[in-house]
């Protein structure tokens, strides 16, 4: 058995990936691939409409959001949101907060579009928590606050999201959407990219409540306007049809295990299993500080690069696929998303006891 423990693309559950082999050449009794059927067919127009229900099923999105499949995955909106949403009041002004590498480049990119705050960052301590925003006085003039909830490169998280009053808040959940119960009545506009906890990479689903959409930039290219995506069902173009297939099937997947509220207690308990064994340990040092501890990305630093070049190597050979931290922060990264067993991850912390005792 091989445990992929890889940021993204990333783990998908074996039953969904199952039932895409039984189903790839003769998907619903048609004898043809769903991959082959027209986006505008009847049958794959249906496949969208279960798969916004099962969304909505699942998270309890209310009916005043639309659910949005956008091209490009999660940086394109790095871009889109800021032409659809800073133009809806004069001053084309954001607030945004930096937790960590994803954060900036968003900042960047939204820089091009209007005015740009930055409200409050973890720079400081190289992003090792998530920072505060008790006492920060919030424009109240500005068209958004955003902020990315999960930092995949850092493995820290919002545990809960701030109270930013009238101003839209706006939310990167990438990394760990659906991976816990979230209250999105809270959010003007959350997205995620497919390839963590949603399914294969190349497409980025955004929730947008509905008074948010139509704000776009004068000049704003068709295929990066909320509107036509929420006009035509996400259908402006042909999408990519078998990512929001597998979707759908990851969706059913994590509704008949028992829905969010249970896999976010899954999580939890992995991430503890981690954490715990890193906290007893002078070996490993964990990267986040408690109270800002990512459930989805666990990194953490051995004594030396040396030892970290063979961790890696023999943790593959014992089948702990893709334990490398990213090169910004280096150390290892353990990603624990909905589709990881507990059993994976106690294997990992087995091999880590193991690899402690006989090197340190």
């Amino acid at each position: 058995m091989v445990y992929n423990f890889a940021a993204g693309p990333a783990m998908l559950p074996i039953p969904v990936m199952q039932r895409v082999q039984e189903e790839f050449l003769n998907w619903k009794n048609m004898g043809i691939s769903v991959i082959e059927i027209s986006h505008r067919s009847k049958e794959f127009e249906a496949l969208v409409d279960e798969t916004d229900q099962l969304f909505r099923q699942v998270t309890g999105l209310p009916d005043n959001y639309e659910i949005l499949y956008c091209h490009g995955g999660a940086q394109m909106q790095f871009s889109m949101v800021p032409m659809n949403l800073i133009h809806r009041k004069p001053g084309k002004k954001a607030l945004y907060v930096e937790t960590g590498n994803f954060a900036k480049i968003a900042r960047v990119e939204a820089e091009k579009f209007g005015n740009i705050k930055v409200v409050a960052t973890g720079v400081a301590n190289n992003y090792a928590s998530i920072p505060s925003l008790e006492g920060v006085e919030l424009d109240e003039d500005a068209s958004y606050l955003y902020l990315t909830s999960n930092n995949t490169l850092f493995g820290t998280r919002w545990d809960s999201f701030p109270d930013t009053g009238e101003i839209p808040l706006v939310v990167d959940a990438t990394s760990e959407i659906l991976g816990r119960r979230m209250d999105y009545s809270k959010f003007g506009v959350l997205f995620a990219g497919t390839q963590k906890n949603l399914g294969p990479s190349g497409l980025a689903m955004v929730v947008a409540r509905k008074d948010l959409i139509g704000h776009a930039l004068a000049d704003c290219p068709k295929l990066m306007d909320y509107a036509v995506y929420q006009k035509e069902h996400s259908m402006a173009n042909t999408p990519n049809t078998f990512a929001i297939y597998m979707i759908r099937l990851v969706l059913e997947w994590l509704r008949d295990i028992g829905g969010v509220d249970f896999i976010e207690q899954q999580n939890a308990a992995k991430a503890k299993l981690l954490y715990d064994y890193l906290d007893s340990t002078d070996f490993y040092r964990a990267t986040a500080l408690p109270g800002s501890r990512s459930h989805m990305n666990v990194c953490f630093h051995l004594p030396s690069e040396e030892l970290l070049q063979t961790f890696v190597k023999e943790a593959e050979k014992q089948g702990l696929y893709a334990l490398k931290g990213h090169r910004m922060v280096g150390g290892a990264r353990a990603s624990l998303y909905n589709a990881m067993p507990i059993e994976g991850v106690q294997a990992l912390v087995n091999f880590m006891r193991e690899f402690a005792r006989t090197r340190g």
